[in-house]
């Protein structure tokens, strides 16, 4: 199975699929968004735009989690990554389930005010952040879509809650129990150090 956690940028699909990994025994993450900023590193400053409009990205992200997901040894495979395109979203998450592989999609959703409160919060890469600002319209407008039809609203929910009700509307079973509070400061200042692009 692949859980595919979508979102606009801030809502929180990192932390939500890094803890879903923690709590479903065999899952692994596979997270193509590294790809595409060496893809994107690649090229002159000047040429440089959203890169899912690299075709190779779209195309050796699929393959990867594709070959992932069919070895086997994981049962689970979580990809946290927006894609509100909808001719993306058909070459990425559509051709995975063109090719035999159980895909169940989530949209995390939330307001603009919320989302925009979170981006803020992790201010540490001015630019990556100004960048996410600006795209919070166009994706939550393209979440409305009917590709994107099984959200999860999570204004108001703290990470376990947010992590409880993806795994129910992707009927995913959940083996293991939240962190103790005192540990979750701890998971989540790893996973955010994760997120920083230099």
């Amino acid at each position: 199975m692949i859980v595919w956690v979508n979102g606009a940028f801030g809502v929180g699909k990192s932390h939500t699929a890094a803890e879903l990994v923690r709590r479903v025994p065999g899952a692994v993450l596979s997270d193509p968004e590294p790809v595409g900023f060496s893809l994107q590193r690649m090229q002159p400053k000047a040429l440089r735009t959203d890169f899912q409009d690299v075709a190779g990205w779209r195309v050796g992200a699929r393959e990867v989690i594709a070959g992932i997901d069919a070895d086997g040894r994981w049962p689970v495979v979580v990809v946290p990554m927006t894609v509100v395109d909808e001719t993306y979203f058909a070459q990425t998450v559509g051709w995975l389930r063109d090719h035999g592989h159980d895909v169940r999609h989530v949209a995390l959703v939330a307001t603009a005010e919320t989302i925009r409160r979170r981006l803020r919060s992790r201010s540490w890469n001015v630019v990556s952040e100004a960048w996410a600002h600006g795209q919070v319209k166009r994706c939550s407008t393209a979440l409305e879509g009917p590709a994107f039809a099984t959200q999860v609203r999570t204004d108001g929910l703290g990470l376990d809650a947010v992590v409880d009700e993806v795994a129910r509307v992707v009927d995913l079973q959940l083996g293991r129990p939240p962190l103790p509070r005192w540990r979750q400061g701890f998971r989540r200042a790893r996973v955010a150090a994760g997120l920083i692009h230099l």
